[in-house]
This record gives C-alpha cells, structure tokens and sequence, in this order.
C-alpha cells in the first residue's frame, strides 16, 4: 500500500444496539469534512454525541449500502471485528508507455475499525454507552484536527472540475475477517 498518503484511523468498539447509527454518522462526518462542493448539511445525534452529515441521496444511499454490507456480514459470520475504509482519489494522467487515459492516485484514506462486543450488565451497558460516546467525540476530534492541520490542507489536489458535490473520487470498501464484502 502506497503510504504517500495521510491515513487517519478511528477505532470504535460497537454493541449491537448502536453499530448501524454510529457507522453511519462517522461515515457522513468524514464525507462532511471533504465534500468541497455545495451541500446540504445534517445532523446526526449519537449517544448524546452530535455529529455532521451530508443530506445528499447519492451519498446516503452509499453509507447505507456499505453500512448494510458490513451489519450483514458481522450477522452472519463469527467475526466481529471489522473495517470500513474511505478512499479519496485524484485522475491523473497514466503515465505509461502503451496505455492511454486516467488513474486514480488517493490523496486521503480513512480507515474505521470496528468491533462488535455486547455488554451482559446494565452497570456494563452504563460503562460501554459512556467510553463509546468519548470515542465518538475522540473521532470528531480527529477529523476536525487533521481536516484543519497543514498536512490535512496540503493533501488535497488542486480542484478543476467544480461539479457536484465530490471534485474528487471516493471509494468506499468493506472488509470483514479481512474479506472485502459488499
């Protein structure tokens, strides 16, 4: 894997209850944060925890297609852990001899790890809404510190095409057991 590139990583540790809502607002809270076109923002409330969102079909009917994949595989195989990664990408020119045209070169990767465990106790259950929560907050931290910070700023390419709300490519993958899924 090319590291050229900044990658910035959020670990969560999920319950059943909270996993689809907590993916989905820490999806559209990265997407927030590099979407350079015209959006319509959203909030999400999670656990008490406010977090940013894109109100843009395209971009919800991605999260919840990706967000779906992942729910679905930690349902029906033993592992539970697993990753979602965003990708932002740049087409350059393929430099190469005999192939004309356009690659994708990232210029940004975000990598969401998540494990599911299930509290047993209410006093547990107390303890796992609570430490999930800060993460939660410790991830808007991290988004809001290196969205902002040089290196953030300097990673993003220069923008020539202004349409739609995504100059720029974004893939999005699902992994589980370290199988890409969906």
């Amino acid at each position: 894997m090319n590291s050229s590139h900044p990658i910035i990583t959020i670990d969560l540790v999920l319950d059943r209850l909270t996993t689809k809502d907590v993916l989905r607002a820490v999806l559209h809270a990265i997407l927030f944060h590099r979407l350079f076109g015209t959006i319509k923002p959203q909030m999400f409330e999670v656990l008490d925890v406010t977090m940013p969102g894109v109100d843009d079909s395209d971009m919800i009917a991605l999260i919840d297609n990706k967000v779906d994949s992942f729910w679905k595989s930690m349902e029906s195989g033993r592992n539970k852990s697993g990753q979602i990664t965003v990708t932002f990408s740049e087409k350059r020119p393929r430099k190469t001899w005999f192939i004309l045209g356009e690659e994708e070169v990232p210029w940004e990767q975000w990598i969401v790890n998540a494990e599911i465990r299930q509290p047993v106790t209410d006093r547990d259950r107390q303890k796992f809404d609570t430490d999930l929560a800060s993460a939660l907050t410790k991830s808007l931290e991290v988004m809001l510190t290196h969205t902002s910070s040089e290196r953030g700023r300097a990673a993003v390419p220069l923008i020539t095409n202004a349409q739609g709300i995504s100059p720029f490519p974004i893939k999005v993958t699902v992994k589980v057991g370290g199988v890409e899924v969906g």
